[in-house]
């Protein structure tokens, strides 16, 4: 079959790439001057900054510890660490002084607490225990450090060559997993049925019990497995009749994920590009935080006073016989001074922006990149040479305004989420259940509302990175695209959902076990003079090593994702702008084009041409 190739790779060509132009630059310049204002603020925090705030911890008075009159007093007791933990009260820190809301003394002062409790109580010995850093430190000075670094590789490995093998296994390993959904549907039905006929001389029931909190009462009542018989009989019945009526959606959903892992094959360079998204997103953090530290406690005069108590500054009066420095608070006059909240809300602002659009710079190179596998009709011959790269810069060049379009409305959803949430935590003692409602209520609407715009966002990037549309246009699109494949749209995700939960179940799951054996004891390395037992708690490196690798295992299966994503998004614009012609073929993978009953019409000869003309 002789297909006219070269026209039709020329236009798709010009799809992803000649007819491009620069899309939503009103929000693209934007979001540069907001890049500059943040870095202008980053500025005056360096220069009006005291670097001692972030060196030196500070007691509940502002003094520091470690230095000047307190210089033999370099560590800091909180009195309760628990409250620095929250949430809300991060928040709080992070425009109020990032002080901790507990009282904080010097540890001197929490020697001469100790010894009052002893001499209160005729304590001869007080426990004291380490500090979480001691701890930290003993633990992984004791372990070989390459260890926790063999179990990141193991779960690197891993996760690579599941995703890779999914291209043979993936129509086994889903209907596996889809039977093993069913059967533990139908074990519960069974076990159910058992312990509702157990309980037939039971004459418990709901009227004797009335409420309590212990849950096992509930359980020795009959109408309970009653009902969960009832419920898992409907669940169960749902999902087979699910089964049964979309076989051939599920059919679609293996071959988009075999697609995807093929294409992973051919483009390797896709599962490292999460590293670039964590500099980036290391940079953004790292750049908050310093410039959150320092505006916030800028070099103010601290205020002193005399035994006379007259209130001066020591710079106009730096001679006082009776005088001694205790903290009243620090001045607030002055211009920087009177706006550092200001400061920190544009901080906050600009630092989500930043992080939003880091993610869907991600996504839209992610998606230009398996967009050049799909419409390249021979493959792998048509594929670009270096195609992430050739997206990563198309995105740059082209498209650095839509994609800010989309993570400033993202930012904007957040900055109110927060908002309701310090509301929440300021005003919660005063709240009556009406008020209370109702913040739960604006709270659950705008996580909703959050949910959604990323969803809108996601498929918006894909279109922006296939046709070079703005974000209006594309999302616009997206949307109106998949609502007329909304089954395909639904089978699809919970397809993938359950085989990527598999994934990483798998490696974070093995990972974690080898940890365990290792740190436990219960493998001994050749060669090695590791001993367990002098680890002061062996959990911390399997936790560390489970973490790191759910982190990895996150990752490259982040990127398959964007991968099933965009190719599905290619696979309904092929099926709705091709028809198999030689004018219009489809570029799906033969797999998806026998699933769908379709092929390419081949084209007619030069000489069939003249023989029809005769």
């Amino acid at each position: 079959m002789n297909y006219d190739v070269e026209c039709f790779c020329k236009v798709r060509a010009c799809v992803l790439c000649v007819c491009r132009s620069c899309t939503d630059i009103i929000c693209c310049v934007l979001f540069m001057l907001v890049i500059a204002g943040y870095i202008v603020v980053g500025i005056l925090a360096w220069l009006y900054g005291d670097p001692r705030h972030v060196l030196y911890p500070r007691n509940s008075t502002g003094m520091f510890c470690g230095i000047g009159q307190n210089k033999d007093k370099p560590n800091v007791m909180y009195f309760d660490i628990v409250k620095c933990a929250t949430a809300t009260n991060v928040m709080a820190a992070a425009l109020q002084g990032l002080q901790c809301p507990t009282t904080q003394v010097p540890d001197l002062y929490f020697n001469s607490f100790i010894i009052s409790l002893r001499s209160t109580y005729n304590i001869d010995k007080i426990f004291i225990p380490k500090t979480f850093c001691d701890h930290v430190c003993v633990i992984f000075n004791l372990i070989p450090l390459c260890v926790c670094v063999s179990g990141l590789v193991i779960a690197m490995v891993v996760s690579v060559f599941f995703l890779l093998l999914l291209r043979f296994t993936a129509p086994v390993l889903i209907w596996v997993l889809i039977i093993g959904v069913l059967a533990v549907g139908a074990f519960g039905i069974w076990y159910c049925y058992n312990e509702y006929m157990s309980l037939s001389n039971s004459a418990l029931t709901y009227n004797n019990v009335g409420f309590t909190t212990n849950v096992q009462v509930y359980l020795q009542v009959r109408d309970t497995w009653l009902a969960f018989l009832i419920i898992l009989s409907i669940v169960e019945a749902v999902l087979l009749l699910a089964l049964i009526f979309l076989r051939t959606r599920i059919l679609i959903a293996i071959a988009l994920i075999q697609e995807t892992s093929k294409a992973l094959g051919h483009m390797m360079s896709t599962l490292f590009y999460p590293i670039v998204t964590f500099v980036l997103l290391l940079v953004c953090v790292s750049y908050w935080g310093i410039t959150a530290l320092y505006p916030l406690h800028t070099s103010r005069d601290l205020m002193c006073l005399c035994f006379s108590s007259q209130t001066f500054n020591t710079t106009q009066y730096p001679t006082c016989p009776s005088a001694r420095c205790v903290f009243i608070n620090y001045n607030t006059e002055g211009l920087f001074q009177r706006n550092l909240f200001n400061l920190q809300i544009y901080n906050v602002f600009a630092f989500l922006w930043c992080v939003n659009f880091v993610i869907a710079l991600g996504h839209c190179t992610l998606a230009g990149t398996f967009a050049s596998y799909y419409w390249a009709f021979s493959k792998p011959a048509d594929i670009p040479t270096f195609p992430l790269i050739q997206s990563f810069m198309r995105a740059l060049r082209y498209h650095v305004g839509s994609l800010a379009f989309g993570a400033l409305i993202l930012t904007l959803v957040q900055i109110v989420r927060i908002i309701l949430e310090y509301l929440d935590h300021k005003f919660k003692e005063a709240q009556n259940p009406c008020t209370r409602f109702i913040m739960c209520c604006l709270k659950c609407c705008f996580y909703c509302l959050e949910k959604f715009i990323k969803f809108i966002n996601r498929n918006a990037y894909i279109m922006i990175a296939i046709y070079g549309k703005n974000f209006c246009v594309s999302a616009k699109n997206a949307f109106s695209l998949l609502m007329r494949n909304i089954i395909r749209v639904v089978v699809l995700d919970k397809v993938t959902d359950l085989l990527l939960f598999f994934g990483k179940l798998l490696v974070v799951g093995g990972v974690g076990v080898l940890a365990f054996f290792f740190f436990s004891g219960r493998i001994q390395t050749p060669g090695t003079t590791f001993e367990t037992a002098a680890l002061n708690y062996y959990w911390m490196p399997i936790i560390t090593v489970v973490f790191g690798a759910y982190l990895i295992a996150h990752g490259f299966f982040s990127v398959y994702n964007m991968g099933v994503d965009t190719l599905f998004l290619c696979f309904l614009e092929d099926l709705e702008r091709n028809d198999g012609s030689p004018q219009k073929p489809y570029f799906m993978s033969k797999n998806l084009m026998k699933i769908l009953n379709k092929k390419n019409k081949p084209a007619k000869t030069a000489g069939t041409k003249q023989r029809i003309f005769i």
